[in-house]
């Protein structure tokens, strides 16, 4: 068996059933017994493996953390890429760029205030079955909505918290959670991000949302000194509304536009 190049450890990951429900269906044979499942990134420039972690853990700009070979190539583009073989629980991924991903958390690593911002941002880009997972984050976040922060990039700078609602992206176009979502088509979390980080009347929302609100117990906040979500740009200059506009299909029926400028839709 291949070991990783870090650490010399076999290149797989053991995987413990995380709820009584998992250990149920496994059934009372497996006892709740781990499980394997590859772990495996071999740089196709040299040839060496990592399990991933080892290889987030020791990696260096360029080249390989064990033989400090190039590892980097030219795309199509003309832009730098570092292809891989990354076999995984979700199977084997050949010739995969993952250099967006090392980037990614290298960034996050200087910065770990911007993790879990980034990650609710990432959680609006993956669509409205995020959405409890959305809640939960919310409700976890020790200053999450009631955060009076009037910039919502200014924790990075200044040491204070960031508001995760209104956190803008560094490494995506200074999106918010609202273009993540609009660009997604999340209409449920759409509605979620405006009911807890605008000042849209609280009348114009559908009854969906005042629902959800009692279902997850969500007080709105009050948002007296607080930037309106709708008013923030990406680096293009755009709101969520303007991106919506450019996106017509599931915004094109303009009620959306309107509430995402600032005018309530149409009960």
């Amino acid at each position: 068996m291949d070991v990783c190049s870090a650490c010399q450890n076999p290149l797989i990951l053991e995987i413990e059933p995380d709820s009584d429900e998992e250990m149920q269906e496994a059934g009372p044979s497996t006892g709740g017994a781990t499980t394997t499942v590859p772990d495996s990134v071999e740089l196709l420039a040299c040839g060496d493996k990592f399990h991933w972690q080892c290889l987030l853990d020791s990696y260096t700009y360029n080249t390989c953390p064990k033989c400090s070979a190039p590892i980097t190539s030219t795309n199509g583009q003309g832009g730098e890429q570092l292809l891989v073989n990354l076999d995984n629980e979700g199977g084997l991924q050949a010739n995969l760029d993952i250099l967006p991903l090392l980037a990614e958390e290298a960034y996050l690593r200087t910065y770990p205030e911007e993790r879990k911002p980034h990650a609710f941002l990432e959680l609006c880009r993956g669509g409205d079955e995020n959405l409890d997972d959305l809640i939960e984050m919310l409700q976890d976040d020790d200053e999450g909505v009631d955060e009076e922060d009037g910039s919502a990039t200014a924790g990075a700078e200044s040491g204070q918290p960031i508001d995760i609602l209104r956190y803008q992206d560094t490494l995506g176009d200074l999106q918010t959670a609202l273009h993540a979502a609009v660009a997604s088509g999340s209409r449920r979390i759409v509605c979620l991000l405006l009911y807890l980080a605008s000042t849209l009347d609280l009348q114009e929302f559908p009854d969906e949302v005042h629902a959800l609100a009692v279902q997850y117990d969500i007080t709105r906040p009050r948002q007296d000194g607080k930037v309106d979500i709708r008013s923030l740009k990406d680096t293009e200059g755009r709101t969520a509304a303007m991106l919506a506009q450019e996106m017509g299909d599931t915004w094109a029926d303009g009620t959306w536009i309107r509430w995402l400028q600032g005018h309530g839709p149409t009960p």
